[in-house]
């Protein structure tokens, strides 16, 4: 009797939608590494981090995760969740804003449908947060961030696979960089940094 591998035991369905997150096609402005996943979330998973680049400045990063448990989870309403965390500096004024946390959840919402995208049981919160220097740090200024911390079991299909809601996590990345939305027609391509 033979010893099976990790590999021999991962499933057909788990090794195919990884594949498809390693070759989504991305916003140009976010690069991506591999990085170690959760392992006590799921049985399967596969986890990317991203950060918006623009002329060599950081405006964003965020985690892209895939979990999957071929026996389904009933929280999960399926085998499959996306796991998603994103992060940006904004203006001071932007998060005295009071609809700021609706509509970055809307933008990770219309990013999903834009990329087609199906999905159910999308759960997760935007937190946006000011500080403001006083005594020996008032020279700091104050600063301020959002971020949208989301997951969602992704509806997988042969015609929408997991690399459409991969994709659809770097439109995130970069509606909350503050970034415009690419023109019709436009088709990013995809830059990795390499596995860490």
């Amino acid at each position: 009797m033979g010893v099976t591998s990790e590999i021999d035991r991962t499933p057909g369905e788990f090794t195919a939608a990884v594949e498809q997150v390693r070759h989504a096609v991305l916003r140009p402005e976010v690069v991506v590494d591999e990085m170690p996943a959760p392992q006590r979330i799921a049985p399967f998973s596969y986890a990317m981090s991203g950060d918006v680049l623009v002329a060599d400045e950081e405006l964003a990063t965020g985690r892209f995760i895939l979990l999957h448990d071929p026996a389904g989870n009933d929280a999960w309403g399926g085998t499959f969740r996306c796991v998603t965390f994103a992060r940006a500096d904004i203006e001071a004024d932007m998060a005295a804003d009071p609809v700021l946390p609706s509509v970055g959840w809307s933008w990770l919402t219309e990013a999903l449908d834009a990329y087609g995208s199906s999905y159910t049981a999308a759960s997760g919160s935007v937190t946006v947060v000011r500080s403001e220097g006083f005594g020996e740090m008032e020279d700091d200024g104050g600063d301020a961030q959002i971020e949208v911390r989301a997951s969602w079991t992704p509806l997988l299909s042969p015609t929408a696979g997991a690399g459409d809601h991969a994709a659809a996590w770097s439109n995130l990345l970069a509606a909350i960089s503050g970034l415009p939305p690419l023109a019709p027609g436009v088709i990013p391509f995809q830059r990795k940094r390499g596995v860490r």
